[in-house]
């Protein structure tokens, strides 16, 4: 019991995800249904459609930290010692650790103190409160992802990489294999 509860916590960005997608994409459909046959709009089904998308930005960027799969610059790496390139790293996610912690205040300052409790939204009326919720969630769970992916890496020594980016070096291995397998070209010379 507690091993499946902890494995939905580890994916719980992934589901949360899913859902929304679903409820998202299917209320879209529903809206532009009952617009084309019906020839009846809901006025909230489009700003709550918005809200989702939204949330589900978020929490897609918080699992694309666990998974490691946040866009970096690394070239530069591949001129450097094979020392350096993983203590920069972990640099530089100290400093977007700092970054998270610091708009995760940020946002939950203006969400519990300085944002007007009558701000609500226009069709359906809920506070808005509830809607910038995302904002110190999902900055709290990408700083935990952050540190989750640096445990993995340099506690236990498990490389966290991006499933496209290590399918990327798989194809780009397979190519240079192929290139240093093949006979060299001959010449027209040789043929005549």
């Amino acid at each position: 019991m507690g091993s499946k509860i902890i494995h939905f916590l580890d994916n719980i960005e992934s589901y949360i995800c899913r859902t929304l997608l679903a409820l998202f994409v299917t209320l879209l459909f529903a809206q532009i249904v009952s617009r084309q046959l019906f020839g009846y709009s809901f006025s909230w089904s489009e700003e709550l459609s918005v809200y989702m998308f939204v949330w589900f930005v978020f929490f897609g960027a918080s699992y694309a930290a666990k998974l490691a799969a946040h866009n970096r610059v690394t070239f530069q790496y591949k001129l450097m010692p094979s020392w350096l390139p993983p203590i920069l790293e972990f640099l530089s996610d100290i400093i977007w650790i700092a970054f998270n912690s610091y708009f995760v205040y940020l946002s939950y300052n203006f969400v519990f103190h300085k944002m007007n409790i009558f701000w609500k939204s226009q069709t359906l009326g809920i506070p808005m409160k509830y809607f910038y919720l995302i904002l110190p969630i999902a900055f709290t769970l990408m700083t935990i992802r952050i540190i989750q992916v640096n445990y993995y890496k340099l506690v236990k020594g498990i490389d966290i990489r991006d499933p496209d980016s290590q399918e990327l070096d798989e194809l780009i291995e397979l190519d240079l294999d192929e290139n240093n397998n093949k006979p060299a070209a001959r010449s027209g010379a040789e043929h005549g």
